[in-house]
């Protein structure tokens, strides 16, 4: 059964490897913001199978949900950066 989680893993980390190219050669800023929110979206995933491959689920899934805070607000703030329009 790890084995799966092992070849998840190598997977997800491959199409991190994939939106990193999207981020640094995007055609647009819009591209670049959809990358970065996979990015965040996977690097959550990967959190939660590494708890669960390391026995400590509890531990990886606090350190995903505070990683997912972080990235909801970090994408509110550029997009008011991008948006340019004042409150």
């Amino acid at each position: 059964m790890n084995i799966i989680f092992y070849i998840l893993i190598a997977s997800i980390i491959m199409v991190i490897g994939l939106m990193l190219l999207r981020v640094f050669q995007g055609p647009t800023v819009y591209d670049r913001m959809n990358g970065l929110g996979v990015i965040g979206a996977d690097t959550i995933l990967l959190l939660v199978l590494f708890g669960y491959l390391d026995g400590r689920q509890e531990m990886y899934l606090d350190m995903a949900v505070s990683y997912a805070m972080l990235g909801f607000l970090g994408s509110i703030i550029i997009a008011k950066l991008l948006g340019g329009k004042n409150i």
